[in-house]
């Protein structure tokens, strides 16, 4: 049956999902990440844009991330299933009919970019329309299940945000966007590695092949102590480029070296571990570590904002 007959056949059933089903497909905790970089991204770049121009803009990027979500759980429904950190989403739990999701997510996805667009400027809704076409065709459908480097291409799509916002203020690319974005890129792998050793049997079961899966966890543990080490140098730049101060200096020298010490400790961890307790923690920090340096490169944006007026 092909993709068309299923979407006709879901359609004609009425739908019994609530309006937080749908919320759900946003992957909310997801697109608050998006939101946030992206809002320190806008406010990281020079120049100005109007405040009310500004809230409609990150407004039109968080819907765009929320669709990108709502195209990957309809494409991933299946392995949905089977994960026990997913099953119970809107689709795999029965609440969603999977077109209902594919057509949601469409639509969110053109009304956000022609939003941003039109609003801001055609560099801003190409890059949000790149980052969502990224995530949903280029991750979601080919490289997650193709290649345990799945995370480390896909990681862009996730990474994109702050230079989208960037961009809608600028109306360009600087070297001051990519290095946000490689923050994230760099920062993506050790995060999901890590949490992939400990739903290894997740990832197996759904037949993913993350890079624990596939290279074994030695060689695991061995690439989130490389991206860790490349991440928290990457991390210090913002403070000698000078679009950060001494405090995000500081900060991302601090986090830096706590990061290092548990990507350490998820190196020395034995094969097999049954307990994961040091990967669980790099997890855990790792999402403490890059909001607590976008919180700090915001904060002293908006503390020269208030000093300049």
């Amino acid at each position: 049956m092909s993709l068309v007959d299923n979407i006709e056949n879901e359609a004609v059933r009425v739908s019994e999902a609530l309006p937080e089903d749908y919320f759900a497909l946003l992957k909310p905790r997801v697109m608050s990440l998006v939101v946030f970089t992206a809002f320190v991204g806008m406010m990281l770049a020079p120049g100005s844009i109007n405040p009310l121009i500004a809230c409609i803009a990150i407004l039109a990027i968080a819907v765009g991330g929320g669709a990108s979500g709502a195209l990957n759980m309809w494409y991933d429904a299946d392995i949905d299933a089977v994960m026990t950190r997913t099953r119970k989403r809107p689709i795999p739990a029965g609440r969603i009919a999977r077109g209902e999701a594919l057509a949601f997510g469409l639509i969110l996805s053109v009304f956000a970019v022609l939003t941003l667009g039109t609003l801001t400027n055609w560099v801003a809704g190409g890059l949000l329309a790149f980052t969502i076409f990224f995530y949903a065709v280029i991750y979601t459908m080919w490289l997650k299940r193709s290649t345990p480097q799945n995370i480390v291409i896909g990681g862009a799509a996730g990474a994109f945000p702050p230079m989208i916002g960037w961009a809608a203020v600028t109306g360009g690319i600087s070297l001051e966007s990519v290095i946000l974005f490689l923050i994230i890129f760099l920062w993506t792998p050790p995060h999901f590695w890590a949490l992939a050793l400990f739903k290894l049997r997740d990832y197996d079961m759904a037949n993913v092949p993350m890079l624990p899966n596939v290279a074994g966890e030695r060689h695991t543990k061995l690439q989130i102590v490389v991206y860790s080490v490349v991440l928290t140098a990457i991390a210090v730049a913002p403070w000698p480029l000078g679009f950060a101060g001494p405090a995000y200096g500081f900060t991302a020298v601090l986090l830096g070296a706590n990061f290092l010490r548990h990507a350490v400790n998820v190196w020395r961890m034995p094969d097999g571990d049954a307990t994961m307790i040091p990967a669980k923690k790099l997890f855990g920090f790792s999402l403490v570590y890059l909001a607590a340096l976008f919180t700090v490169m915001l904060a002293e944006a908006l503390v020269s904002m208030v000093m300049a007026w």
